[in-house]
């Protein structure tokens, strides 16, 4: 009889601690079911923000790309000048950030939008061609029209056509503009001082001379820097076109020289106003 009160006894134990454990299993599902559902929740809200912030991001993408845009067409815009002269925003910022490094009392002497492009082209390509001597090398601006003269001192020894490599770089500069624009012409042509050539001489007079020596830069131009033969043109001018008195030692030397005029395109003229 003990035997079945005691049997009866832990059935009953087993039987309770059954039904406990069975509860809190429920409610431990429960709650899993309620963290689920709430991570699905999260889950779908935090989606709903990405797509939120991404949509801001694109429409900020957008707003720089229209700024950019706005700010490439307000550079682009090109103005007509009293003087007739087509000029954009840009160029006109640059060529004033320029002439504060063009010498001063050049300035003071431009009378109107033109000339002050000349003189701002003219500092930046003269800058372009290196630390040469101010006394061997000149550029003039003139409406699109370049005119370098380079001094003998640079180019040539005395009585010679033979090009000096020393001014190489300079020659390089030039072919570089020539070679942006197949259309431009360049003119180059050869001055002498009035003296008399060594009699016997392998050279005949100052014609000769004046020839040989723009035919030379012409070559150095075509061959070793590859501008076109059919932009080039070589001229002699022997010594009938002086800039000084050939009675004179400094006279003379200023007579030997040699002339390369440019006509570049008008981009390519405006291009030289932003070289800093």
């Amino acid at each position: 009889m003990k035997r079945l009160i005691l049997l009866g006894g832990i059935g009953l134990l087993i039987f309770t601690a059954s039904c406990v454990s069975k509860k809190k299993y429920t409610e431990l599902e429960d709650k899993y079911e309620d963290s689920q559902s709430q991570l699905y929740k999260s889950n779908a809200e935090l989606e709903e923000i990405q797509n939120k912030v991404d949509n801001y991001y694109a429409r900020i993408s957008a707003l720089q790309d229209k700024n950019e845009d706005l700010i490439e067409k307000s550079d682009k815009k090109y103005d007509l000048t009293d003087e007739g002269m087509i000029i954009s925003n840009k160029s006109r910022s640059d060529m004033r950030e320029t002439l504060k490094h063009v010498n001063q009392e050049e300035l003071a002497k431009a009378k109107t939008l033109g000339d002050s492009m000349d003189l701002a082209v003219a500092y930046n390509l003269k800058k372009s061609f290196g630390d040469e001597d101010e006394e061997d090398l000149d550029v003039h601006v003139d409406r699109t029209v370049v005119e370098i003269t380079i001094s003998d001192n640079l180019l040539f020894r005395s009585g010679s056509y033979n090009v000096n490599p020393k001014a190489y770089n300079m020659l390089s500069k030039i072919a570089e503009l020539t070679n942006s624009e197949p259309s431009i012409d360049v003119l180059v042509e050869g001055h002498t001082d009035s003296q008399t050539l060594v009699e016997d001489s392998y050279i005949i007079d100052n014609w000769d001379l004046s020839l040989r020596r723009s035919a030379a830069v012409v070559r150095i131009l075509q061959d070793k820097y590859g501008v076109g033969g059919d932009q080039l043109i070589a001229s002699g001018r022997s010594s009938f076109m002086p800039v000084a008195d050939n009675d004179t030692a400094e006279g003379r030397g200023k007579n030997r020289r040699t002339r390369i005029i440019i006509l570049p395109n008008l981009d390519e003229f405006l291009a030289m106003l932003s070289e800093q």
